[in-house]
């Protein structure tokens, strides 16, 4: 993480990381980009729960989820949690009961048709609406002070994020006009690091660093502040998974040994003891994580033979599979797989469905890291 920050404000030097909690709540991770002097971009109240407990100031979060709970937004109120966004006028008249003094962020729904995953569908709003929900705003006499969007996650044109930009400064120049003070823009997340997107950061920066001086150079005063999750914490983790269970299936269904040993006949089960209802979940859901690539923590021998397998997760559920026909040397009862690559929504929307444990987690820094941020005051990093 401490690279991937360095990485960051290398590239976007004028864009603040607010970390999307929902990626991966570990209280290490948390404790790490604290120490980072990351902002926290949190969805509930749980979230914001945890983020204060470790020591992060309200000014440091924004709550950014645009449907809340009442419960929610009180929670916000009373802990000094004032940045929140909307995007409907029934958002503004829950936010005017339960906290009129909050400081609010419109976001607007951007073209995210180049990304993995896309968010338009389910929240921002439709440029055409944004003058009457500013006015309405207003009539609520509550404080509008900038715009944010989410241009998808697993974005594949950087163009997506100029185009965004330029709807924001839209939306600057029509809150001008109707006297509220915009200060603040909020540029999402969708940035990763790895597999085919090893090389678009970099891409993308330049194209968010053009377009945030053309449209909102530094003399305007206005603040940036991103929204990464994944970016910062999926090559961060590691998986270890023990394998539980094999077995040996002959001709998909002749379980007869002949006694020959005849690759292409044979197909390796393999149980292990994590899976889609775990930490694996991202194989269902998550079509920016879809490259597992699982290998043995022993070495493996070049002259090994690879026998066409398929890893199965713990659970009685035929869903719950890891990989198909994949070339692997042959395991034993009692080997660990590693899978790397594992930080992002993994570990944070993992279940216990059949009653399997959770994954246990160990973090781990490096000597250099802990000496260059002081981190000997901040319990909890190692054990």
């Amino acid at each position: 993480m401490f690279q991937r920050h360095l990485r960051w404000i290398t590239n976007l030097p004028r864009v603040k990381p607010f970390y999307a909690m929902k990626c991966n709540n570990t209280a290490a991770v948390l404790r790490m980009l604290s120490a980072l002097g990351t902002g926290f971009d949190c969805a509930s109240k749980a979230e914001m729960e945890l983020a204060l407990s470790l020591g992060v100031t309200p000014d440091r979060i924004i709550y950014a989820h645009t449907t809340k709970p009442l419960s929610h937004i009180r929670y916000a109120h009373t802990h000094r949690v004032d940045v929140m966004a909307f995007d409907s006028e029934d958002e503004l008249l829950k936010i005017s009961l339960c906290h009129a003094q909050a400081k609010l962020v419109i976001r607007i729904a951007v073209d995210d048709s180049e990304s993995l995953i896309r968010f338009s569908l389910k929240f921002g709003a439709r440029l055409a609406s944004v003058g009457k929900l500013l006015q309405r705003a207003g009539e609520l006499t509550l404080e509008v002070i900038g715009v944010s969007f989410h241009v998808g996650s697993g974005c594949t044109g950087g163009l997506a994020f100029k185009r965004a930009i330029a709807d924001a400064r839209h939306v600057f120049d029509i809150a001008s006009l109707l006297g509220f003070q915009m200060r603040l823009l909020d540029i999402g997340g969708g940035f990763s690091g790895i597999g085919d997107f090893q090389e678009k950061f970099e891409e993308f920066s330049e194209v968010i660093n053009e377009s945030l001086d053309e449209f909102f150079p530094p003399d305007s005063g206005v603040e940036i502040i991103a929204e990464p999750g994944r970016y910062y914490v999926e090559s961060a983790f590691t998986l270890a998974a023990n394998v539980i269970a094999k077995r040996v299936v002959v001709n998909d269904v002749d379980e007869r040994d002949d006694g020959e040993d005849n690759i292409s006949d044979r197909v390796m089960m393999y149980y292990i003891n994590d899976g889609v209802y775990g930490s694996l979940s991202c194989i269902t859901f998550d079509p920016a994580h879809s490259n597992l690539e699982p290998y043995l923590h022993r070495a493996v021998e070049s002259s090994e033979p690879r026998y066409k397998s398929v890893i199965w997760g713990p659970t009685c559920d035929s869903i719950d599979r890891v990989t198909e026909n994949y070339w692997i040397p042959e395991l034993h009862v009692g080997d660990w797989l590693l899978i790397d690559n594992m930080g992002a929504y993994s570990v944070s929307v993992s279940t216990d469905f059949n009653s399997f444990e959770r994954a246990d987690i160990y973090p781990v820094v490096s000597a250099k890291t802990w000496n260059a941020l002081n981190l000997s005051h901040i319990y909890g990093i190692i054990q």
